[in-house]
């Protein structure tokens, strides 16, 4: 991940995004470099207009958190299991009932 903040601040500085450059901007914030990841990333960036990319991500839909607490869905629960008793008793004695007939 931190290669593709350094590949983003070298394009913020209209550096260019090469091996070498990612390596340095990595080593001067103190960070070991990946040199698998960052053959991989430059390869991935090659040919590509990175602000067009940042524009199609920044643009993706992203999903709203649901709003709200726990506390009303324990307060449902408790409605129903109340609900469900109460119509278990109501049953029982119609089923009875029916037995005599």
């Amino acid at each position: 991940m931190e290669s593709v903040y350094a590949a983003l601040l070298l394009h913020k500085a209209e550096k260019t995004i090469d091996e070498a450059s990612i390596e340095k901007v990595l080593k001067a914030a103190d960070v070991t470099p990946d040199k698998n990841q960052i053959k991989a990333l430059v390869a991935g960036l090659e040919g590509k207009d990175i602000d067009e990319l940042i524009a199609s991500a920044s643009a993706a839909p992203v999903m709203a958190a649901p709003v709200g607490g726990s506390a009303p869905a324990t307060e449902n629960k408790e409605e129903k299991k109340e609900e469900k008793k109460e119509e278990k008793k109501e049953e029982e004695p119609a089923g009875l009932g029916a037995l005599f007939g």
